[in-house]
């Protein structure tokens, strides 16, 4: 997730730029730069960390009259949050910026490398730039060169070129990654999103996949496979705070349909045809390790718990999971042939903070598992796995979690790999489910409109339990959590299995129960605990691709066939029904009370 802005035109270009990042900053703040073309002189500026540093680095620098401007502010997914990995890249006369993530760019690197091209940074980015100058070398025709570069990139990308040898003209292209173009007369802007463009264009289009073309002299040429094609502009929206939410009634619910699209991100340049990979690791990372443990709290809890499922059951591997708030009191036994995770979204969390140092002081192998690049917990890792979910303003997580599992999944498929502990077959099933996994994370209008109105009949009673078995516990437990945390009822996840241990004893009319019945997995057994519940005149929402005719409310679910695919369609009910009552209740979903979004205390 990193945040595009490009201008080309008469106005003073530099504080265009940096208002346009500044607003899109929540996507990325690792690292931030621009570059600007005018009276055919280059400048760039780059700065690491937040873009107030960009803006002292530029503070004696202003540009005047016509020219074409890129700018860009990084969330890293290659290479460290350095100045030299900052955007734009620079090749010999030409800049570039770039979201998304190229897939085959290790494989592009080699091959200019071989032709004598210098790399500056570990990016995937800079083989952009390399090749359009590569291109332009052969033919002298810049357009021509830049259509050809698209041609061999494979993966996600938003992404825009200036060069010095067509210095009146912005390059674009987009597949994967969000990007539209702004318009204001003869004034063209790029951005990510609409809010960098808000006051300063009036129309606005919004760049399909396979799109690409070039702006020259106000025009926007627009091409796909077909050649060049027209298009049709819309009014942009005046209100800056909503176009921030894309129209949601809040970031949460927002962040749940965003789930699909970051998945993506999440798997991009890992899942391959027939195997896992991962850059961050060495491939000797795991030689002379024989057990897993996992510390982590909260909702990163509840992805550590799911993962100790899919370690034992596919890398054959032990895996004991802690809160890291007990872990650190509990004078734990760690021997070094164990390899200690931690996750956590913010990469601050204090608890799993110091778990991880003391496991490091022991003699520990460490990996971290974060949605933010040099945070504390990645920089005292000795490996970090990003999950790309991009900033998530709702204190609720959601795509945080959705990510954080995915992780794990993918890693236990790795080690499995590493282990050869299963069939290669078995891996092609997971690698095939993993690839399904964003298309039973989309939300559909008929699924919101269902949950919210069946949400009007849980805003009272003395409670809720969330039932499931195997990995349908854990997704119990957060689906629980996420009811508490933004509805402040009283919502407790169990083990479908252990309701007759005691918890049955609460059940009547006014207990709710939410069942996430799977089809893959254990479905008669926990059809058969729900059973118990209902003869104890439970109220039960069940959530299964199969009818079930006990249920007073039944949320059927498309996918079946692969637990984890289940997993995260469930999941995504649990999320919107956790957001529907608490809007109904009147609560603000985003910022629940007592509750903060990075917990930096014990």
């Amino acid at each position: 997730m990193c945040g595009i802005v490009g201008y080309i035109g008469k106005k003073e270009k530099k504080e265009i730029l940096l208002d346009g990042l500044q607003e899109l900053e929540y996507r990325g703040y690792d690292s931030a730069g621009i570059a600007i073309i005018e009276d055919d002189k280059l400048h760039h500026f780059k700065a690491i960390g937040k873009l107030q540093n960009l803006r002292e680095k530029t503070k004696d620098y202003t540009s005047n009259g016509f020219g074409v401007s890129i700018g860009h502010t990084r969330w890293a997914t290659h290479g460290k949050p350095t100045e030299l990995n900052a955007h734009p890249h620079m090749g010999a006369y030409s800049y570039v910026v770039h979201n998304g993530i190229i897939e085959n760019y290790q494989e592009l690197k080699k091959e200019l490398q071989a032709d004598g091209v210098e790399f500056l940074s570990q990016t995937d980015t800079e083989t952009i730039v390399h090749l359009f100058e590569k291109f332009y070398d052969k033919n002298k025709d810049a357009f021509e060169a830049f259509k050809q570069t698209v041609s061999k990139l494979d993966g996600a990308y938003a992404t825009l070129l200036i060069s010095e040898v067509a210095n009146d003209t912005i390059f674009f292209a987009k597949n994967g990654s969000p990007m539209l173009i702004g318009f204001d007369g003869d004034e063209v802007y790029f951005a990510s999103s609409d809010t960098p463009i808000i006051g300063k264009a009036k129309e606005v289009y919004y760049l399909e996949d396979g799109e690409y073309g070039y702006v020259k002299d106000g025009k926007v040429h627009l091409f796909d496979d077909n050649g060049e094609k027209t298009f049709t502009t819309k009014p942009l929206i005046a209100n800056k705070a909503l176009a921030q939410k894309d129209g949601y009634r809040f970031f949460m619910e927002k962040e749940i349909y965003e789930q699909s699209r970051v998945m993506g991100e999440t798997m991009m340049g890992r899942v391959l045809d027939d195997s896992i990979a991962f850059d961050e690791l060495d491939e000797s990372f795991f030689d002379g390790i024989n057990a897993i443990k996992i510390c982590a709290c909260g909702t990163s809890y509840h992805s550590a718990l799911t993962s100790a499922y899919l370690f034992e059951r596919l890398s054959k591997i032990r895996c004991d999971v802690e809160i890291a708030s007990e872990f650190r009191y509990k004078e734990p036994l760690l021997t070094e042939d164990t390899l200690f995770i931690t996750i956590s979204q913010s990469g601050e969390t204090a608890d799993t903070l110091e778990a991880l140092k003391m496991a490091k002081r022991a003699g520990l192998k460490s990996l971290s598992i974060c949605n933010v690049d040099n945070s504390s917990i990645v920089r005292e890792s000795d490996v970090a796995i990003l999950t790309r979910a991009g900033i998530e303003k709702g204190v609720a997580s959601t795509k945080a979690f959705a990510t954080q599992t995915m992780v794990l999944w993918m890693l236990s498929v790795y080690i499995a790999q590493h282990k050869s502990s299963i069939s290669k077959e078995a891996i092609q099933t997971e690698i095939d489910a993993m690839l399904h996994t964003p298309k039973a994370l989309i939300v559909t209008d008929e699924l919101h409109h269902k949950i919210h109105r069946l949400s009007k009949r849980y805003l009272h009673g003395h409670g809720f339990f969330f039932i499931g078995r195997d990995i349908f516990f854990p997704l119990a437990l957060e689906g629980a959590l996420k009811l508490k945390e933004i509805s402040y009822l009283h919502a407790e996840g169990y083990p479908a299995g252990e309701m007759k241990h005691g918890p049955i004893a609460l059940a009547d009319s006014e207990l709710f129960t939410i069942a996430l019945m799977p089809s893959s997995m254990h479905y008669d057994k926990i059809k058969s605990n729900v059973e118990e519940l209902s003869a104890r005149d439970a109220t039960i929402c069940a959530i299964s691709p199969l009818p079930f005719d006990l249920a007073d409310d039944f949320i059927q679910t498309k996918y079946s066939s692969h637990p984890m695919v289940e997993f995260f369609e469930i999941m995504v009910v649990t999320q919107l029904l956790a957001l529907e009552i608490s809007i109904r209740l009147g609560n603000d979903v985003d910022m629940p009370r007592n509750l903060a979004k990075s917990v930096t205390v014990e």
